[in-house]
């Protein structure tokens, strides 16, 4: 029976040559995990909670990371809200106002009140630092700015001041009316003034574009001549300006035919002193480009149609009124009317 370890008399083995003797081994037992030494920053006695396996500046790169993330995400979110946002403005509310040709002042201040435009037009069209009409040719004292107030559609707010409208009219008439209206002026022997002046006449007289440079021609032939130029439209402008109204639509009675105005060419020979309304450009062009031919008369033809019908004897030009008369009474007092398809 072999011997039991630490019973008297019992014969210990020999140990192994080549194992060292403990005190020389380096002693290798952890220390318990429950203690953390006070020389490593713990506390004696007190549990560490594991490490997670991140140093403290990967914990802090970490967090801004997240930090970058949430800042994009909610930048992100901001902008899409807003442009969502700018979705609903609605855009600034514009007024188009629409000066057609012709239109005299009075006739364009109804259309500015119309649209909501602030202030008196009548007023804001009198004179303007943006446009000299004795530059033209007007002569000193010209009362307003008659004949410059370009016809044409202008983007508007409600609300604005008439001043911008008429402002906005001189700066398109100065693209319209320029050097070569001057030029043409000069070789018609007349001021830049008279010839929108001329203008003026034919955007009122005129019903058909072709119309236009004969009646320009009839103009010019008279003046010439020293005839009146005994056109209508010219009382229609001293009718309103005596009554105070912006259109006057009945026909011209025999006194009206007689009034006493600078505006009455039946009794007053030469040009009106002011033009009579605000021309476009077909009328510009045909003022400066008037037809050759050797008219002095016109009158509206009988089919009621618009044609003008031109002649040069005085004659021809009776016997034209006749026949406008004789339709005139056909269709019981009214103008005729056209049965052209």
């Amino acid at each position: 029976m072999p011997a039991i370890e630490g019973e008297p008399g019992a014969q210990d083995p020999a140990p192994p040559a080549a194992t060292p003797a403990a005190k020389d081994l380096p002693d290798t037992t952890p220390a318990p995990a429950a203690l953390v030494p006070a020389a490593l920053g713990g506390q004696p006695g007190r549990e560490r909670r594991p490490r997670t396996g991140h140093s403290p500046p990967a914990r802090l790169a970490a967090v801004v990371a997240l930090a970058a993330v949430i800042a994009a995400v909610f930048l992100l979110v901001r902008s899409l809200v807003g442009s969502n946002r700018a979705k609903t403005v609605q855009a600034p509310t514009v007024v188009k106002v629409v000066i057609p040709e012709g239109k005299t002042r009075p006739q364009i201040a109804q259309i500015a009140t119309a649209d909501h435009l602030g202030g008196s037009y009548r007023v804001a069209s009198r004179r303007s630092t943006l446009l000299d009409p004795t530059h033209y040719g007007a002569p000193h004292g010209t009362p307003d700015l008659e004949g410059f107030l370009f016809p044409a559609t202008y983007d508007m707010s409600p609300g604005d001041p008439v001043s911008r409208l008429v402002r906005e009219q001189l700066i398109a008439f100065k693209e319209h009316f320029g050097s070569s209206e001057f030029a043409r002026a000069h070789a018609l022997h007349v001021t830049p003034y008279q010839l929108l002046t001329v203008a003026s006449m034919v955007e009122r007289e005129a019903q058909l574009p072709s119309d236009r440079p004969k009646i320009a021609a009839v103009i010019y032939n008279r003046l010439r001549q020293g005839m009146p130029l005994g056109i209508d439209a010219t009382i229609y402008y001293a009718v309103e300006l005596r009554k105070g109204i912006a259109t006057y639509t009945q026909e011209l009675t025999e006194s009206e035919l007689h009034i006493d105005s600078a505006y009455n060419t039946r009794t007053h020979t030469g040009l009106p002193p002011t033009p009579i309304s605000n021309p476009g450009d077909a009328s510009i062009l045909a003022a400066a480009n008037p037809a050759h031919a050797a008219y002095l008369y016109y009158v509206a033809g009988a089919d009621g149609c618009g044609e003008q019908v031109f002649s040069t004897r005085l004659a021809d030009f009776e016997a034209n009124v006749a026949s406008y008369q004789a339709a005139v009474k056909k269709n019981g007092g009214h103008p005729p009317t056209c049965n052209r398809k």
